[in-house]
């Protein structure tokens, strides 16, 4: 299989330019051009009389050599040749199939100019290959009615009007080509935008891993980390009460982010998670039972759409207990027949709040997830009296 350079998907494709492709076309056998014209010289070589170097011998056997060399010219790949100079070269070639039809005494110089004719319509744009092979004819039937030459006798003028006749052949010869080279241009054009639809498609999809991973190692990480460096330090002041306290939350953290990295696995695995039972089982295993609250006829959205969220939610009740450990957390899933709400609310602090600032990247990795589904987020601080001084996640997606 030929190798197709992979392209971007808003890469344009030109389109195929007649007679301007190299590339061979299946069912066209070049060899068998080259063996046909041969053998159309072979034969004329051993009929068309006379040949010498002298007089008549002598003309005859200059235009043999040109009409040999015009139809021996048919080999060379169109994209090389000019259409200018193969408008002259085909030209000149018709001319001197006359001339030879009408020097020559006897043999088989007209199918020179048959073999030209046919190759007129593969070569040049319809117009000028249907003006060319009417010349063709017209010249080489008054060479013949009006004998132009010593000409062979047997040779009837009727014959020099069909030359022209095999032109037909070969335009349907070029319009075959074209539409075969054409098929072939939009196959591979159908090839490189599956390729650039599957590099977008992998490149999504590492940046939604690279998400997920976030989610669960980022916060986790940092805040064992600040936990560990806090015992490390208190270990030096001799504080081992506050050391070990340290130590504990480390471990805390560590059960946690287990826990968030099966769901993560789990998530990855699974091709459709069951929305509700799923964030639900999610909330319980936070510390938050009976948390979640649902408006709306439930329905199962797309897995896209169901991981998003449950990613978000994830995200949400990581925060909750990092921001406001304690504090209570309430979990909303409303359906309409637009979209899928979701809404993370938790109440301020009831126990101490470890210092220590995130990455940011949680919410950023909210709003990448939610933009590639259609959606929005919204995040900020509650300033209703019940729940103020807590904090809300909210994000709206089709579905």
């Amino acid at each position: 299989m030929r190798y197709v350079r992979p392209v971007s998907a808003t890469e344009s494709i030109p389109p195929p330019t007649p007679g301007a492709d190299p590339r061979p076309v299946p069912g066209q056998d070049p060899r068998v051009q080259w063996g046909l014209s041969l053998a159309v010289v072979g034969v004329g070589a051993l009929t068309i009389r006379p040949m010498g170097f002298g007089g008549q011998g002598l003309a005859v056997t200059v235009l043999f050599v040109l009409n040999a060399a015009a139809l021996l010219a048919r080999a060379l790949p169109e994209h090389r040749v000019p259409p200018r100079l193969a408008l002259t070269w085909l030209t000149l070639g018709i001319a001197a199939a006359a001339a030879l039809i009408g020097a020559g005494d006897s043999g088989t110089s007209y199918l020179f100019a048959y073999f030209l004719a046919g190759h007129i319509g593969y070569r040049l744009d319809t117009g000028r290959a249907l003006v060319l092979a009417a010349a063709c004819s017209l010249l080489c039937a008054a060479v013949l009615h009006f004998h132009l030459g010593p000409g062979d006798p047997e040779l009837p003028w009727l014959l020099g009007l069909t030359t022209g006749v095999p032109v037909v052949v070969g335009i349907l010869n070029r319009t075959q080509r074209r539409a075969v080279r054409s098929a072939l241009s939009a196959a591979e054009a159908g090839e490189r935008a599956a390729r650039a639809e599957a590099r977008t498609a992998v490149l999504t999809e590492r940046g939604r891993i690279a998400r997920d991973v976030h989610d669960v190692l980022a916060h986790s990480l940092a805040g064992i980390n600040m936990q560990l460096e806090l015992a490390d330090a208190l270990l030096d002041t001799g504080d081992l009460e506050k050391a070990r306290e340290a130590t504990t939350k480390a471990h805390g953290l560590v059960k946690e982010s287990l826990k968030q990295a099966q769901w993560t696995v789990h998530a990855l695995r699974e091709d459709a998670l069951p929305l509700l039972e799923s964030l639900t089982a999610m909330t319980e295993s936070a510390g938050h039972h009976d948390a979640v609250t649902v408006t709306g006829t439930v329905r199962e959205p797309a897995t896209q759409v169901t991981q998003g969220l449950l990613r978000i939610a994830q995200e949400a009740l990581t925060n909750a207990a990092r921001h406001a450990p304690g504090g209570r957390v309430g979990v909303e899933l409303t359906f309409t027949a637009e979209s899928i709400t979701l809404r993370v609310r938790n109440r301020h602090a009831t126990r101490a709040v470890t210092p220590g600032a995130g990455s940011g990247m949680g919410l950023i990795g909210m709003r990448e997830r939610v933009a590639l589904l259609g959606g929005s987020v919204t995040a900020g601080p509650v300033t209703e009296e019940r729940d103020q001084g807590g904090w809300q996640v909210e994000a709206v997606i089709p579905g």
